[in-house]
């Protein structure tokens, strides 16, 4: 038995409304078409005075400045800036050829003063035996 009276019981709730209250759903196509639309026309919008719409995936001033840029100015500038890019990595490509040419010099230039080294320590080390050799005969004639 509860302790204050009878048990917990909620109000029942009042029924829902209909889902919808428009009756656009009751028209049939031809009139929603004149009702609501279809040509929605391309999305626009003012931004800091500027008034820009949206056109094949991309926002563009209605008024043909950008930004205080010309649009074919922008156009121009995003050539020239591929064109720079380009020629960019055509002289890294220029300067990693001459690298490699310098590094092939060098080692050139560098085994070719060991080849020298080994000839004349070669070279000094046949004179060596030849004077031990000398100094040899010499010392069994005496």
């Amino acid at each position: 038995m509860p302790l204050f009276g009878s048990t917990f019981s909620p109000k029942k709730t009042p029924p829902r409304k209909s889902a919808s209250l428009s009756n656009l759903h009751n028209l049939d196509r031809s009139t929603r078409e004149v009702e609501l639309g279809l040509d929605y026309g391309t999305p626009a919008m003012n931004l800091a005075g500027q008034s820009l719409k949206f056109e094949n995936g991309q926002w563009i001033a209605e008024t043909g400045i950008s930004g205080g840029v010309d649009r074919r100015e922008a156009q121009r500038l995003r050539r020239r800036n591929q064109q720079l890019e380009e020629e960019n990595n055509l002289l890294r490509l220029k300067v990693d050829i001459l690298l490699d040419m310098v590094r092939r010099v060098v080692g050139r230039e560098a085994l070719a003063l060991l080849g020298q080294l080994s000839e004349t320590t070669a070279e000094s080390h046949l004179m060596e035996k030849e004077l031990d050799e000398l100094k040899s005969v010499s010392r069994r004639r005496k």
